[in-house]
């Protein structure tokens, strides 16, 4: 079997561990909403009623998927080979980085660097036409969010030494 053919997880364990997490997703919906009150009022239904009930559905799903993946037959099945899983983390890696990258230098310089330097990486684009191409889109977010719908975005550094 090829490197990149092989398996790293199979289907039914990502199975399981998807129910097990919206299953705890669903259990502190249901915390939360029993602390806002899940009852009905005199005006109609507290504000915990309706995430209440939505809590309880995704614990009743997430309960029959997990049974559902115990007990089928192919779910042994590959969910993800490894040279699928090099591709997506070549992707996701970047994108976590650049959203900390946001935090750290404002949405505008961090969207500038992150769209510059994947262009260059994964679609092998020159720096030229790639620095050009992302300054023009960040232009035009920034025109776009602070100019038209006076929607403010996270500022870093570099705005902060320019006044703005």
């Amino acid at each position: 079997m090829e490197p990149d053919k092989q398996g790293l997880v199979s289907t039914r364990t990502m199975e399981i561990a998807v129910g097990a997490i919206l299953f705890v997703l669903g259990t502190i919906l249901i915390i939360d909403a029993n602390r806002l009150g899940t009852g009905w009022g005199d005006d109609g239904p507290k504000s915990g009623y309706f995430p209440f009930y939505i809590g309880l559905i995704l614990c009743f799903s997430a309960t029959v998927s997990v049974f559902h993946a115990v007990r089928a037959k192919n779910a042994g099945d590959d969910f993800v080979e490894k040279g699928q899983a090099k591709l997506i983390m070549a992707v996701l890696i970047p994108t976590v980085i650049y959203t900390i990258a946001i935090g750290l230098l404002g949405i505008y310089v961090a969207s500038l660097l992150f769209i510059t330097v994947f262009m260059v990486w994964q679609g092998k684009f020159t720096w030229l036409k790639s620095i050009f191409i992302s300054a023009m889109v960040v232009i035009a977010l920034w025109l776009m969010f602070e100019v038209w719908f006076k929607v403010p975005l996270p500022k870093g550094p570099l705005e902060a030494l320019f006044g703005y």
